[in-house]
């Protein structure tokens, strides 16, 4: 049964030269068969003729490439600021101590071995100064700084393009419809948007379109303001309302219950007079 096996595999053999069979356990199989009773068939099917075997392989490489690509510094840009320990990406440094004086450049190594001798924390000034500004701190001064920082950034925040949005009415809008549109606008005045309100203009009465915009305005008025008055473009009359800022608001306020207390003084002033002339 192995004697048939071991035929059945050669006949494959022959029959394409190239196969792994031939190639690779050729060499191997010919001084074993040799001994048994099959050498006479080894011979007339696999034959003595030896053969060559091209590989496919790299090329030799030191390791080094012959065209390395550019590789540019890499910019890094802190988030927070705070002890950077040990991590000094750059290899020569301007280094700050923790008094504030200029120590010069200095290798990122004389660095380290100063901040520990002194015992200090090493915080990223400046990241974009060639070379890097890095400075020596306590504990106490880096929590002085953030806490600087952060009152510094409250102060003076970043201040984004307010976003308009527009609103199309006609003059003769229905009440209730008008009522819905308000309703928009009034979302939009809470989220601080800007909104441009167009009516179009057409064959009505001139005093339609202020009384239109007085109502509007009137309904917003807790919130909003003009940031143009109403005015006439092409065939329509346009205006734009805003959100009022925190001191407007303020000022809004201190006037409302200034006029609140005016008019209970003048009703108690009414009343007391009234009060008299019945005693008379």
């Amino acid at each position: 049964m192995a004697a048939f096996c071991l035929r059945k595999l050669i006949n494959q053999a022959t029959r394409n030269e190239t196969t792994c069979l031939s190639r690779c356990f050729g060499g191997f199989l010919k001084p074993i068969i040799q001994k048994t009773p099959l050498a006479s068939l080894w011979a007339t099917t696999i034959g003595t003729k030896e053969r060559l075997v091209f590989v496919p392989t790299k090329s030799f490489s030191s390791g080094v490439d012959a065209n390395p690509k550019p590789v540019g510094k890499k910019k890094v840009t802190p988030t927070t600021f705070g002890n950077v320990g040990r991590r000094i990406l750059n290899e020569i440094v301007h280094l700050i101590d923790e008094k504030g004086v200029s120590l010069g450049n200095m290798h990122r190594r004389d660095v380290i071995q100063l901040m520990t001798e002194r015992e200090l924390k090493l915080v990223l000034l400046n990241v974009d100064a060639e070379p890097p500004v890095y400075g020596l701190m306590t504990g106490k001064q880096i929590h002085a700084e953030q806490i600087r920082r952060k009152e510094k950034a409250k102060a003076n925040p970043v201040t984004r393009p307010t976003e308009l949005k527009e609103i199309r009415l006609s003059s003769v809008i229905a009440k209730h419809d008008l009522e819905i549109k308000i309703k928009h606008i009034q979302q939009w005045i809470d989220k601080k948007y800007s909104v441009k309100i167009s009516v179009t203009k057409r064959n009505e009465d001139p005093e339609t379109m202020p009384l239109l915009f007085a109502n509007i305005f009137e309904a917003l008025s807790e919130k909003a303001t003009y940031q143009s008055q109403p005015r006439i473009s092409g065939n329509k009359y346009v205006c734009v309302l805003r959100h009022m800022s925190d001191k407007e608001l303020q000022k809004q306020n201190m006037k409302k219950v200034k006029d609140n207390k005016q008019n209970d003084t003048l009703k108690k002033c009414g009343s007391e007079a009234t009060t008299s002339n019945e005693l008379h």
